[in-house]
């Protein structure tokens, strides 16, 4: 029986129902000697309080995509085959030109209109699923020779690949917009980022242990331009991600700008020890290979990518703020606010904030301005942007305009 399946879930009610009922009917009833029935008395507590956590654990789980299956709940899960040395570039010297063309088989989903593949990585080793939304001008027969710009979806840990689909509603909230031009007409892809059992990869590469990286910025981008009409790489290639998955969407553009032209960070950290089960916290190595502060700070040239990053308080503002100070043109980071008043570190946060940094996206990759959308300029001196913050609005840091 699925774990985020109805069935179980039904169940589940059904027996916490019974769980209440079972003690008010026969507690007093209970016949025996006195320590059968005391046993009796506590195996049907026991019983109604374990139906109890079962069933708000898979409300919780439903609503925020946190688990996929048993064996992600159970951490028997594994979807890596190999993970060989690829090198600094992630790609094992291999010439990605010459590879043949995937193809891939996409089913459909319970999700309206996201379809999903399972995608064997020829680069990095991972054997993932990758969810697929298309924007609803990709079978108009005006549109039958354009290419659609890419925005790959990554969520938190643990985290569900299609949690963006499902309780940040992303396509549901997107696609009307596209319709009607406020939007770009983007191609969602969300792919598996889960992908060893009860740890965080932190969207690394780590030879003999997982090649995160690899498959996120080489294979999982391959596919999708191998299946469908999209944009190349980097022009037309963007990632986006909330909590441990924001931390991967800015790392991933600061780190391959060869790749993604922007990233979409919500609530996320610069260092991976933001997320102790990461991987890539495990060592100092690791945890300055992977961080994008360090990385944005010791490029030789600073990269051509725009950074989109909101957070609250000590919750990914102040790891926004710090991208914003070190960043040189052509690097651009634009830095929200979000008042403590908007919720804690939840999907409730995330989920209104998916069509501003889409606007925001839209406009920054050039891909049409987006209709009713405005980016305001940060504040010229630290007291009008000490009142901005208070009032809850977003700064925009371009390395253009520092002085």
């Amino acid at each position: 029986m699925s774990l985020t399946g109805t069935a179980f879930l039904y169940t589940l009610i059904v027996l916490s129902v019974v769980a209440v009922v079972l003690p008010l009917a026969l507690w007093s009833r209970i016949g025996g000697p006195k320590p059968l029935r005391a046993l009796a008395r506590v195996l049907m507590v026991l019983f109604a309080q374990g139906t109890a956590v079962a069933l708000v654990f898979v409300l919780v789980n439903n609503e925020n995509n946190l688990y996929d299956n048993w064996a992600d709940l159970l951490g028997t899960g594994n979807h890596v085959q190999q993970a060989a040395d690829l090198g600094a570039d992630g790609t094992g010297g291999i010439a990605l030109k010459r590879l043949p063309r995937v193809r891939q088989q996409f089913d459909a989903t319970h999700l309206d209109g996201v379809r999903v593949t399972q995608l064997k990585g020829r680069v990095s080793g991972v054997n993932a699923e990758v969810y697929v939304s298309l924007p609803p001008q990709y079978d108009e027969p005006a549109y039958r020779h354009h290419k659609f710009p890419v925005v790959e979806l990554l969520p938190g840990y643990p985290g569900s690949a299609k949690a963006w689909f499902g309780s940040l509603r992303a396509h549901e909230q997107l696609l009307p917009l596209m319709r009607d031009g406020q939007v770009a007409p983007f191609i969602l892809v969300a792919p598996r980022t889960n992908l060893l059992a009860g740890v965080d990869t932190g969207c690394a590469n780590i030879p003999g242990t997982v090649n995160a990286d690899s498959w996120l910025s080489v294979d999982v981008p391959r596919m999708v331009m191998d299946n469908f009409r999209a944009e190349p790489a980097p022009k037309g290639w963007s990632v986006a991600g909330y909590s441990a998955g924001a931390h991967c969407a800015v790392k991933l553009a600061v780190a391959h700008p060869d790749r993604y032209r922007a990233a979409i960070g919500l609530s996320g950290y610069n260092d991976p020890i933001g997320e102790r089960a990461s991987l890539a916290a495990q060592t100092p190595a690791l945890r300055a290979a992977n961080n994008p502060y360090l990385l944005l700070r010791g490029a030789g040239t600073p990269p051509r990518i725009a950074l989109y990053i909101s957070g609250q308080p000590r919750d990914g503002y102040e790891a926004g703020v710090a991208l914003e100070q070190i960043a040189k043109a052509p690097t651009t980071v634009h830095v929200v606010y979000v008042p403590r008043s908007a919720g804690g570190h939840t999907m409730a946060l995330w989920e209104p904030q998916v069509v501003p940094a889409f606007r925001w996206l839209t406009e920054e990759t050039g891909q049409g301005r987006a209709r009713g959308a405005t980016t305001p300029r940060g504040p010229s001196n630290d007291g009008s942007r000490h009142a901005a913050l208070a009032s809850g609005t977003a700064s925009r840091a371009g390395a253009a305009r520092r002085p």
